[in-house]
């Protein structure tokens, strides 16, 4: 089970909590702070999206039509799951430090022309 859920374990360890940030250094790609806070935003909602839909894809697999009760609190399996995707870094968080190491590509066609 492991194996199916740990797909991010090349990832690079990323803070799990609030990390105290020197606005100098979110400016310095784009040169102006919204535009960099915009882009930030962006690929964090990019990032949820697809957790979301992972998760919704792997707990479709347990959903049945006449589920009971017990059936509900017994299964340990789908509860590992969920357990594995509340300890995943917030999306923000993840898009920060992608935007920081210089992995999110973007464009402004405003700056283009």
């Amino acid at each position: 089970m492991s194996n199916t859920i740990n797909n991010n374990a090349n990832k690079p360890a990323i803070a799990s909590s609030t990390v105290t940030r020197d606005l100098r250094e979110l400016d310095v790609e784009t040169g102006n702070i919204y535009e960099s806070l915009v882009i930030m935003s962006k690929r964090a909602n990019q990032i949820s999206n697809n957790v979301k839909e992972e998760l919704h894809a792997k707990l479709s697999e347990f959903a049945s039509s006449n589920d009971n009760l017990e059936e509900i609190f017994e299964n340990r399996e789908q509860i590992e799951i969920s357990k594995y995707y509340e300890r995943l870094p917030k999306p923000s968080l993840v898009a920060v430090q992608e935007f920081l190491d210089g992995k999110v590509y973007y464009r402004n066609p405003i700056k283009e022309d």
